[in-house]
């Protein structure tokens, strides 16, 4: 019935929301179990009904859900699901978000703004989530929406392996699609053997969204193989235009990096046709058959997350996945 038993005390049980249940799949292959069957369904005017079909008294919980399009239904189910185990008796429950939902509104850059972040902290709280965990969030200060643990896994560390496996021998710049993340592309660089850094320095139009304006860059790339690291991927216009601005500004060739996938139409489109030789993404969303494309390469983060719920099951620490490295 359950996926792990621990010195026969404790018992670990894996659910799957509908968005993505592919992944949840293949963490539980990892961990050498199942997912817990459940019943999902909508009703006609869009409510939503689960149930999980066996019993989870005393259990130690996980709910994988990826919240991908359309996101309000699957943060939606995440709740559903995590009131009807709390109101089943599991012992404690751990949302798994590998990416966090409204998670770039964390903060108000305006009068009469919400902090919708924090909302979906005191959701999943107020549903009986005892824990959350995820990958990259958009700005760390999130951890602390939660009032509870935030185990906050980086998918750096992959992708930074395989740049640097696939990559190896060539001149590298590690580039910062803004001001903001500087700091990561200094952990990327580190990653790869000591590179250069640089960055792009761009305005955002607040009144209108996923709008940005590259301006120039700041740091040499000429003749060099560019990095372009981001945490994530939505319409791709921004992330084409600064590929287009170190192109024009001697780069030998651009590499995008992103821990996730959004690939809001039309981004399959514009990263099939930029001038970037490659994008490499992590599977924190769902990829359909039309966002995929030739210059595309996905790395599962499967296996982390597995490592990383057997670490909570067990009280183990999840730290230590990452040397103690952010």
């Amino acid at each position: 019935m359950s996926n792990l038993q621990l010195a026969g005390r404790k018992s670990l049980t894996l659910f799957s929301g509908r968005a993505f249940p592919e992944l949840a799949e293949e963490i539980a292959g990892h961990l050498g179990g199942t997912v817990m069957p459940m019943t999902a369904r909508d009703f006609a005017n869009g409510e939503i009904f689960v149930r999980p079909e066996e019993s989870v008294r005393g259990s130690d919980a996980f709910v994988i859900q990826s919240h991908t399009t359309p996101i309000n239904k699957w943060v939606m189910e995440t709740l559903i699901l995590v009131d009807a185990l709390k109101r089943a008796s599991a012992k404690r429950i751990t949302v798994v978000a590998p990416f966090y939902p409204y998670s770039r509104q964390d903060k108000k850059h305006r009068g009469r703004e919400p902090i919708s972040a924090r909302l979906m902290a005191d959701l999943l709280k107020t549903a009986g989530a005892d824990r959350i965990m995820s990958i990259d969030l958009h700005t760390a200060q999130i951890q602390g929406f939660f009032d509870g643990p935030v185990d906050h896994l980086f998918a750096m560390p992959l992708l930074a392996a395989y740049v640097a496996k696939t990559y190896a021998g060539e001149e590298i710049t590690v580039v910062s699609p803004d001001t903001g993340r500087v700091r990561a592309a200094e952990q990327w660089a580190d990653r790869i053997g000591g590179a250069p850094i640089a960055f792009i320095h761009k305005s955002r139009d607040l009144n209108v969204a996923n709008h940005v304006v590259a301006k120039r860059v700041v740091g040499d790339v000429a003749g060099r193989l560019c990095i372009l690291a981001d945490d994530m991927i939505d319409t791709g216009d921004s992330i084409v235009k600064a590929a287009d601005l170190l192109y024009e500004a001697g780069a030998s060739d651009v590499i995008i990096a992103a821990t996730h996938g959004i690939f809001s139409e039309p981004a399959a489109e514009r990263l099939k046709n930029s001038r970037a030789r490659e994008v490499i993404i992590t599977n924190t969303l769902p990829i359909r058959p039309e966002q995929q494309f030739d210059k595309l390469t996905v790395i599962s983060i499967a296996p982390m997350i597995a490592r990383a719920i057997r670490e909570v099951f067990e009280d183990g620490s999840v730290t230590s996945l990452f040397d103690g490295r952010s």
